[in-house]
């Protein structure tokens, strides 16, 4: 969580009071660190409404929300959500006749991830992106537990979001020399998700910057057989090149890692 609560620290300095809506993890308001009470039936409203991450059409959010039953029911029971956040006095949404939008004064925890990761991947970070400790995946899983069509194509493509980033994060952190961060970066990646080719890339290219050559080849054989018995396919010719522009790293099935480690030493 210190990733999480160090990022939303630094977009609230200005205002520490400043409401802020937390999607990842159980969804709930905050404010100076502390949790406020939310209607349960508004949470999945606020969820849509942010995860669109713009103006949203009345009819629509009602439709997608309030599925069983006619527009007329649906609409209603959006003007009950509505009304029930007003009781509790909490200027969350801007409701206008036709849409529905997160109140800009509210920091959203998903949109300030989101936009951490999209200056990673464009090659734009700020002095600060580059000092945050790599963060606990499961600590940004959006809405856990949520099986709504709309809250699962938003959770994977928030994942994809991170990886991204984490993944152009290890790359500039090896440019600057600070490879072994290079490495704790590429690793949260991996581990989040072994096949992802491209996490195992950044990785192997980290543990090179570094001259951890044996590591390298370590994960790239590693990888290479679990993609194997998994989905029986070779790592792309780009991958391999990074280990061996030269070898073939065939890994028999009964081979030790003894006797492969044995090898690597020889081949030094």
């Amino acid at each position: 969580m210190r990733f999480l609560e160090e990022l939303m620290a630094g977009e609230i300095a200005d205002d520490p009071g400043r409401l802020v809506l937390r999607l990842l993890g159980p969804p709930h308001v905050s404010a100076l660190g502390a949790a406020i009470e939310i209607p349960e039936s508004c949470k999945r409203l606020l969820a849509f409404i942010a995860l669109r991450g713009s103006c949203v059409d009345r009819r629509l959010a009602a439709g997608f929300l309030w599925p069983d039953g006619d527009n007329r029911r649906a609409g209603g029971s959006l003007r009950t959500a509505l009304w029930r956040l007003n009781s509790a006095r909490l200027p969350l949404v801007v409701a206008c006749n036709q849409s529905l939008e997160i109140s800009p004064k509210i920091a959203v925890d998903l949109h300030v991830v989101s936009a951490w990761a999209a200056r990673l991947t464009a090659n734009r970070p700020r002095p600060e992106d580059l000092q945050l400790d790599p963060p606990d995946i499961q600590s940004l899983e959006l809405l856990p537990g949520w099986y709504d069509d709309w809250a699962l194509l938003e959770r994977e493509r928030f994942r994809h979001r991170v990886f991204h980033g984490l993944e152009a994060l290890s790359r500039r952190l090896c440019d600057q020399g600070l490879n072994a961060l290079a490495v704790d970066t590429a690793i949260t990646v991996v581990s989040a998700d072994p096949l992802r080719e491209s996490a195992q890339r950044v990785l192997i290219e980290a543990y090179v910057a570094e001259g951890n050559l044996v590591e390298a080849r370590r994960s790239y054989v590693a990888y290479r057989q679990r993609l194997r018995q998994e989905l029986d396919v070779e790592p792309a010719p780009e991958l391999t090149a990074l280990v061996s522009p030269a070898r073939s790293f065939e890994v028999r099935p009964r081979q030790s890692t003894a006797s492969f480690l044995s090898k690597v030493a020889l081949s030094q």
